[in-house]
């Protein structure tokens, strides 16, 4: 298998080493239109291949037909936020930049699964599914595991425990309207109510929906790569070893949830073909109405774009 990674920037290039240290890949692209710059930041990583023990070749390119026939192809590519913007603030600087992404990912890798992460996400996601015309189990947004993994952080921050005994899971378009479910967060299954009450939650969940606000304000110069490269590296991995995890992340609804036509973050199975299965969870009125909200915001945001 190869993975083609786009935009050689902090997220794209953190993503692409850890997809080589994954060592599952016989080659992982890094492409740019910048020349130099994925060629060098490529063997880099290749140099620390001996010592953190893996054989994937890892090559940066600045052509399309360099990637081509790659079976995962994620998109990073794109302007990042400044102190003060919002992910939607992104929305004309990117849309052209994905529109021309995804007509090259059509061309030269037509069977790949493509992977979002470039802002605003979850509009992102609609454009390329209608510019690559791939089916929508093959295009996904990276969106509830990164939100998920903030929500998780900060009860652990919060509580003082491990973060591998909570469990979470956070819908919703990726931005201020996200919805993160504490009825549905447990910590080694214990209910998160046990520990904090009301008051403490809302505080940890408005902490959520500004996670990514929170660590432009301190950078000022970019936004968070770790964070997101390690949410791309899980749904690979899912996929690419058809494991079938069930993950939070944005997909293209068709009447689940009653929504229709909107990319939005809920929980689904991805296996080797994308998206298995979209697992539709039981919701209060409260925590649907917040959903529908969120897709609300997001389909005004697609109206935009006027496709």
């Amino acid at each position: 298998m190869k993975a083609t990674v786009i935009g050689a920037g902090n997220v794209g290039a953190t993503t692409a080493v850890k997809l080589a240290e994954m060592d599952l890949f016989s080659d992982v692209y890094l492409l740019d239109i910048l020349e130099g710059i994925p060629q060098g930041k490529a063997l880099d990583m290749w140099e620390s291949a001996p010592v953190e023990g893996f054989d994937t070749a890892v090559r940066g390119v600045n052509t399309y037909e360099e990637t081509a026939d790659s079976d995962f192809v994620v998109v990073t590519a794109g302007l990042a936020r400044k102190p003060g913007m919002s992910r939607d603030d992104l929305l004309m600087k990117n849309m052209s930049i994905i529109r021309s992404v995804s007509e090259e990912v059509r061309k030269t890798s037509p069977q790949a699964i493509v992977i979002m992460v470039s802002n605003p996400l979850d509009v992102m996601a609609y454009l390329a599914m209608k510019v690559t015309g791939f089916p929508p189990h093959r295009v996904i947004g990276m969106a509830g595991i990164l939100d998920t993994a903030r929500f998780r952080s900060f009860i652990s921050m919060k509580l003082g425990v491990s973060v591998k005994d909570i469990q979470a899971m956070v819908l919703g378009g990726h931005g201020d309207s996200m919805v993160p479910l504490p009825r549905y967060t447990t910590i080694s299954g214990i209910p998160i109510t046990h520990f904090l009450g009301e008051a403490e939650l809302k505080e940890i969940v408005e902490r959520t929906r500004n996670g990514g606000a929170e660590i432009v304000a301190f950078l000022k110069t970019g936004s968070a790569y770790y964070a997101p490269s390690s949410a791309v590296y899980q749904m690979v991995e899912s996929m690419a070893k058809d494991w079938k995890m069930i993950l939070p992340c944005s997909a293209y609804l068709k009447g689940e949830y009653g929504l229709k036509d909107v990319f939005i973050g809920v929980p689904v199975k991805l296996g080797r073909k994308g998206i298995e299965e979209i697992v539709e969870i039981e919701l209060t009125e409260e925590e649907k109405s917040a959903l529908h909200r969120s897709a609300g915001h997001v389909r005004s945001t697609v109206d935009q774009m006027k496709l």
